[in-house]
């Protein structure tokens, strides 16, 4: 399958699935940033992905950019819906400092990974609640957040 691409500045290469067996391609930074001590920055992908209906694209960091950088996306990953993909809808890629110094991205860093995803939409149906005796919920409660590590 095809997906359509608009770099935001041609001097930087084209994303690509770097081994046969990857599942996400790199995205790169579009300019240089600094991210500030315990700081949230916004970094320019110099990506617009026009994303096939039934589908998301899905913007992770990179296994290696928390130990390598000191970075990491605060929110855990992005979803890009199939109808973010206007002339000013270049995806941004959110980072979190977490060491002790400002770290500085250079253009052209490999700053996240994108990865497409399937999806299905459900239609949700309201029910008056999980004792209601229609039997699609369980009887008893498995416990509260985080419950099955206690």
């Amino acid at each position: 399958m095809k997906v359509k691409i608009k770099r935001i500045d041609s001097g930087l290469p084209v994303p690509v699935y770097e081994t046969d067996g990857a599942v996400g391609f790199d995205i790169l930074a579009r300019e240089n940033a600094v991210v500030p001590v315990g700081g949230i920055t916004l970094v320019p992908s110099n990506l617009i992905v026009s994303v096939p209906d039934g589908y998301m694209l899905v913007v992770a960091s990179r296994s290696s950019t928390p130990r390598k950088k000191g970075l990491s996306t605060p929110h855990g990953f992005g979803i890009i819906d199939h109808d973010y993909c206007g002339p000013e809808d270049e995806i941004k890629i959110q980072v979190y400092n977490f060491t002790d110094d400002d770290v500085e991205i250079v253009r052209g860093d490999k700053i996240a990974q994108g990865v497409f995803v399937r999806i299905d939409k459900f239609e949700l149906e309201e029910v008056a609640g999980a004792e209601d005796g229609s039997g699609d919920f369980r009887e008893g409660s498995r416990g509260g957040f985080g419950s099955t590590d206690s």
